[in-house]
């Protein structure tokens, strides 16, 4: 990685640790990724844009597998998602051969705005969701 995209991973991620995820996380529409922490074993929950098409969740990580929520998926793919305030549960899968600058236009626009702009390493995740 770069020097550039190293320094602007940590201050984005930085960002997002200590100042959007706590904000985010509080409001009752947001959509929320809850993960089971690798090392923790803790719940972790983390704000992401994406959709739900039938059964499945969408959604697009910026960093990749250098993402902690990411990393926490590869460990226990068993997640939860909040969509409009009501948790479901599901299967995360990581889906590198799916185009995830195509997938962010069929998103909320939002999020992929921000996505495509921090963004280094995107990687497209599918949810299975049981309900």
């Amino acid at each position: 990685m770069s020097r550039y995209r190293e320094i602007k991973f940590r201050a984005v991620t930085a960002f997002q640790r200590r100042i959007g995820n706590p904000i985010l996380s509080r409001i009752p529409q947001q959509t929320l990724l809850e993960t089971t922490g690798r090392k923790s074993g803790l719940p972790r929950r983390t704000p992401i844009g994406g959709r739900r098409v039938g059964h499945t969740f969408w959604f697009v990580s910026e960093y990749g597998e250098k993402s902690q929520y990411v990393r926490n998926i590869q460990a226990h793919s068993r997640v939860r998602v909040r969509i409009k305030g009501r948790w479901y549960a599901g299967t995360a899968h990581p889906v590198p051969e799916d185009d995830a600058r195509a997938r962010l236009k069929t998103l909320p626009r939002l999020n992929s705005t921000a996505v495509r702009a921090v963004g280094t390493n995107l990687l497209t995740f599918r949810v299975d969701l049981d309900d």
